[in-house]
Order: C-alpha cells, then structure tokens, then sequence
C-alpha cells in the first residue's frame, strides 16, 4: 500500500463525502479507492469512515487522523516543490469559478495572458452566480464580487471595482432625470435578487462619508447580471452595477449614468481558497497572476 496515496485518497473522501468522486478526482478506479481505504483502516486499526446510503463521512478518529493528513501532505507538497520543476514550470488543471457577467466580460478575455505565461497549466472554468461549495465540488479557488459573509476560506482582496446608477436612453427620455436622491420615489428600479439569500438588493449611493439606502418601486426582478443590464436596457428602469458591465452601453450612450455625484460604493472583488488545502505552485501563480492583474489601473 502506498501510505501518501491512501493519505491523500482519504483526505479527498472526507472532503467530497463521496468514494466516486474522490476516485475520479484522483484518476483512480472507483472499486481501487475502496481496497485502498480499507487496506489503510486495516492498518492503522481504526474504523475511519462512516458509510451511509447517501454520504460519506469520517468516525472521530477519522477527523482526527484527516487533520493531520493534511498537515503531512502539505509539508510532502512543499518539499516536493521545491525540488522539483512545479515551482518554476507549474503545470496540470486549475479548476476556477467566476460570476457569469464578470466571467464573460473580465475574465474569460484576460485569460490568453496567463496561458501563454503558463502553457503546461489547464485551466477548467466554471460560471455560474450561485454560491459554491469549492471544498465538495472540487474547485481550487473562486472569484467573488462584494462584501463576504464569514467564510472559512483564504481570502486574499484583489481590487475594488466602481459602480455606477443607471438607465436606458429611452427611459430617461420618458421619465426624465433624476437630480436628487428625493426626485427617486417619482422612478422605477429593475429589482435585482441576491443568488445567496434570494432578497432584494436596495440602492446605495454615496453621501460624503456616509452610505445611504434606498428602495425603488419595481415591475420586473431578476437574479442574474446579465438579465439585470437587459431588463435596464429594455427600460424597466434604474439599476446599479459595476462600471464593466455596462462600460459599452455607456459609450455608445444606450445606457446613461444618473445621480454621478452620489455613486454607489465600490464592490471589492475577491479571490477565495480552502485554507485546510495546500496550495499548490500551480494555483499559487494563478492568484499571483491575478493580483498582478487587477493591480494595473
């Protein structure tokens, strides 16, 4: 038996709740995985996982010995590492989430730049505006827009993105302009419904040092940034978002910013990584290369 390879095989299980998983995570046939695990129990002489129908999870002694898993498989990493030609050519698949209208508009057209940087690292992108699991769906780090909620997660700050107020043209020639903050209860928003919790997203604009609220009358919500910038398009009314989402519609001027001296507060953009899981070069010149990016003006 290779003990690193029960190691880390044991350590995968814990953390998908799944043999199936673990095993295709780790390109091992499923049946392979089990013999494996139970070679391993049979050493150390402790029961380590607990079956159910539907999950998999650790006994005690299970959780204790995958704490220290990961703690020798970490110290394995690094050395192995530093030996080796990962940290100056890293290479192999990097699984990455993003937003799909920062994905699309961002992201997926900056991503020539570190491939041809890094031409042995596969990237495999997921897009979605659902919040993820990243440890039970396998996934080395993910992208995040806004203020974070208390996360076990690394969470490493990568820029703060500017928001702007806007509406379409057509709108705005039906409805006028608002001047004012009070001149708002006369308009129309397109309501925009948080993936996390499913409630209403209100209106912030900046006042001096201060951040005020507000909550406009509505008649369409979406849930998704794409079908938010269409809804304002098609002139359901004021929305706020990040200035790339609607930095085309603003130039070609079907879009137009309103309230400019009370924009919203920027959004922080975020990079999230399992801080129980050793990160490897290859995702390590990633976030580097991340930070490098949105570093530039």
């Amino acid at each position: 038996m290779d003990r690193f390879q029960a190691m880390r095989l044991f350590t995968r299980i814990v953390e998908f709740g799944s043999f199936s998983r673990a095993a295709e995570n780790l390109d091992l046939p499923r049946a392979s995985a089990t013999q494996i695990i139970k070679q391993l129990e049979a050493h150390l002489g402790v029961r380590l996982l607990q079956r159910t129908t539907r999950q998999v999870r650790p006994t005690l002694d299970g959780d204790a010995y995958y704490q220290r898993c990961l703690s020798i498989l970490a110290d394995v990493d690094d050395v192995e590492a530093s030996f080796s030609q990962a940290a100056s050519h890293p290479q192999g698949r990097i699984k990455v989430d993003l937003s799909v209208s920062f994905g699309r508009l961002v992201m997926i057209p900056a991503l020539p730049a570190f491939c041809e940087r890094y031409p042995q690292i596969k990237l495999d992108v997921s897009v979605t505006d659902r919040q993820i699991d990243l440890i039970r769906e396998g996934v080395d780090c993910v992208l995040r827009i806004g203020e974070l909620r208390d996360s076990s997660l690394v969470a490493r700050r990568l820029t703060l993105l500017d928001q702007v107020c806007c509406a379409s043209a057509d709108y705005i020639a039906a409805h006028g302009t608002p001047a004012s903050l009070a001149e708002l209860e006369h308009h129309r928003a397109v309501d925009y419904l948080s993936a996390s919790t499913g409630k209403s997203v209100p209106f912030e604009f900046t006042l001096g040092s201060r951040i005020e609220t507000r909550s406009l009358a509505s008649t369409v919500a979406v849930n998704n940034g794409d079908a938010y910038v269409a809804a304002c398009e098609a002139g359901f009314g004021l929305i706020q978002v990040p200035v790339y989402h609607v930095t085309r519609q603003l130039e070609a001027g079907t879009l137009v910013e309103v309230l400019p001296d009370f924009r919203p507060p920027p959004l922080p953009l975020t990079v999230l990584y399992p801080q129980n899981r050793h990160l490897s070069p290859r995702v390590r010149v990633f976030v580097d290369w991340l930070a490098e990016l949105f570093g530039k003006p």
